[in-house]
């Protein structure tokens, strides 16, 4: 039998992980200290292996958002990517490379959700073929979804 093993990071690439073994929970919360750490309705995170991370490039800076929390994110580029606590680590679900499979299992502090966060899949979708076409025309310098050797690849200027 394989271990699992799992890798991911942040938008620019300059904080990078590795995860082996079991993951926890897939999650979200609608606390208010979440919405504030990833600017948005929620966060989505799911639980590490005790013992199971390993930061294969830089590491994340951290934020004391109370007396028992720290959020950790990249301090290049703002990507949020952790939610540490008494109990564990928790990792952002978007920061993985592969996300397919962590679909949220749970809500919690859902007392204070934003009241119209449940309708939002509601909403109209914007199919504008125009706009995909120039969305196509931009050229990202955000890592791709798998490990690098070095990064930012040569010749790319950031």
């Amino acid at each position: 039998m394989t271990e699992a093993i799992r890798s991911g990071g942040c938008q620019c690439g300059a904080v990078r992980f590795r995860i082996r073994g079991q993951l926890g929970r897939p999650s979200i919360c609608h606390c208010r200290m979440c919405q504030k750490q990833f600017g948005n309705f929620f966060s989505a995170l799911v639980t590490a292996p005790h013992d199971g991370l390993e930061w294969t490039r830089g590491e994340p800076t951290y934020f004391q958002s109370s007396v028992n929390i720290d959020r950790g994110f990249c301090k290049n580029c703002g990507t949020p990517l952790t939610y540490r606590h008494p109990g564990g680590l928790e990792i952002a679900i978007g920061a993985f490379d592969e996300r397919d499979d962590l679909a949220p299992r749970i809500q919690v502090n859902y007392a204070s959700r934003l009241p119209w966060v449940e309708t939002i899949f509601e909403q109209p979708v914007h199919q504008d073929p125009d706009f995909y076409a120039r969305q196509e025309q931009i050229i990202s310098f955000q890592h791709p979804d798998h490990d690098t050797e070095i990064w930012p690849s040569e010749g790319l200027k950031i």
